[in-house]
């Protein structure tokens, strides 16, 4: 059960109707996670879900390699209803699901894809040591560009927002639905190095 009440569209001010509107008109097509929260401050919940619809949907780094970052970003955070969600949209997206596998259990994943590779221990190195090393960085800014290396830096702080909104605020998951994350010890999840096949 969530800490805190979350709007209802028969009970939202008009400031929130409309943020809330907004959102269902857009790719997401449903209000979830911490957009319920962020509601109760419309002016939040609006930049909120305009930066998340456009690192989500429309930035440089292809949809694979974000669900990739963003699962990942989950698992670091044991962040339930992200992972939930996103895993689903990794595989849409052509994730393989050794990789998508190994993740979840907190286990090294196998690469054949090097930019796989390379995203995967992008948002690995940030999350565990708020660094990334120099010949990584390089890579990922040689393949996508400044642009690029940008978005990604901003798609793993963004979803480690959204982790830390579900995660304090206990953000319930649908219905009916188990957790699918196990604990990988106290606090957050240390992640393996991945390796090449």
């Amino acid at each position: 059960m969530a800490r805190i009440p979350f709007p209802s569209p028969d009970t939202m001010t008009p400031e929130q109707r409309r943020v809330y509107d907004a959102v269902v008109a857009g790719p997401r097509g449903v209000v979830v996670g911490p957009l319920r929260a962020a509601l109760h401050s419309p002016e939040l919940a609006e930049r909120w879900q305009r930066l998340g619809e456009y690192l989500r949907f429309n930035m440089s780094v292809p949809a694979r390699l974000r669900e990739l970052a963003i699962i990942v970003t989950a698992r670091r955070w044991n962040s339930q209803l992200e992972w939930l969600i996103h895993a689903e949209a990794a595989r849409n997206a052509g994730l393989a699901e050794s990789v998508i596998a190994a993740i979840h259990r907190g286990e090294a994943p196998a690469f054949e894809d090097p930019d796989e590779a390379d995203v995967y221990e992008y948002a690995r190195e940030i999350q565990q040591r708020g660094q990334v090393s120099e010949p990584l960085y390089r890579r990922v800014a040689e393949r996508w560009q400044p642009l690029g290396v940008v978005e990604l830096t901003a798609l793993i702080g963004y979803y480690t927002m959204v982790s830390m909104t579900l995660n304090a605020h206990q953000i319930p998951l649908p219905e009916g639905r188990e957790p699918p994350l196990e604990s990988l010890g106290e606090g957050l999840s240390k992640l393996a190095p991945g390796r090449s096949k």
